[in-house]
């Protein structure tokens, strides 16, 4: 059976969370025929293809679903391990998730960090905006990794991330008007998702909102409309095209000041760094 290479999977996982080899080749400093090198050979080593690839990007394909919380726990092991052997973490340490994120395989990577270091306490906080603006201001949280818009300090640093439309096999994509499944306000990713269809003169209808992710894919599932979900949340099966091509959306790390130095806070960072 052939070795999973960590640079394959690094290449694999920026591609999937970019939507495009080109935005991957950038991320990672490497030109673009290089990166699509490396995901041929993963797929190879694999036996099967991991990413659709259209020219407006790549999308995963079931087997890139299935591979995709793997590989992101394969990385960060493995970038846990090489930390000085036998260093031991203590302390305390909140971590303010949106819950797109607390419901991806980020989660489970802070589960295994935890585990390496069990003298550290890490605490997991997903709640809306408002409610993560306040825990962060009373101390509860060190590190945030949420839309910056809902915090007063600066991020650190921004990521973007792509969505995907998603659906039920029997929901009719020319349906007129488009039935949409949309988180419930607020959510500032709605208003751009909405001015997408409208520029694209698709008319639409809200078939069914909820407060939680858990609610959006239920609707999914029971094929009540379409969505727009991050990768790591998207189930096997669900992905469609032929719709138009959704904005980015933007997350930002933000650290509580008083926090520098704290080698537990610089640990987590890194593995919140590494994962989006």
């Amino acid at each position: 059976m052939a070795d999973l290479e960590t640079a394959l999977l690094r290449a694999f996982l920026t591609a999937a969370r970019a939507g495009s080899i080109g935005r991957a080749a950038i991320a990672l400093g490497h030109s673009q025929p290089a990166v699509s090198q490396q995901l041929r050979k993963l797929e190879r080593a694999v036996g099967q293809e991991l990413l659709h690839r259209t020219a407006a990007g790549v999308a995963l394909t079931k087997a890139g679903e299935t591979l995709l919380p793997y590989a992101e726990r394969i990385l960060t092991l493995a970038a846990q391990a090489l930390r000085a052997p036998g260093e031991q973490l203590t302390g305390h340490c909140g971590v303010g998730l949106i819950e797109d994120l607390a419901a991806a395989p980020l989660p489970q990577a802070l589960a295994d960090f935890a585990r390496m270091h069990p003298g550290a306490t890490l605490e997991i906080f997903s709640a809306p905006g408002p409610a993560m603006r306040e825990a962060y201001e009373s101390g509860r949280l060190q590190l945030a990794l949420c839309d910056p818009a809902y915090l007063a300090d600066p991020p650190r640093w921004t990521v973007r991330l792509p969505l995907t439309w998603v659906a039920h096999k029997s929901v009719r994509l020319d349906a007129d008007p488009l039935p949409l499944v949309l988180f419930s306000q607020p959510c500032r990713w709605r208003a751009p998702l909405l001015e997408t269809l409208d520029a694209a003169d698709r008319r639409w209808r809200v078939a069914f909102e909820s407060t939680n992710l858990a609610g959006v894919q239920a609707a999914v599932r029971a094929g009540l409309g379409v969505a727009a979900l991050l990768p790591a949340n998207v189930e096997p099966g669900t992905t469609v095209e032929g719709l138009p091509d959704l904005p980015d959306v933007e997350l930002g790390l933000v650290r509580r000041p008083g926090t520098e130095g704290d080698p537990l806070v610089d640990a987590v960072e890194e593995v919140l760094r590494r994962l989006t």
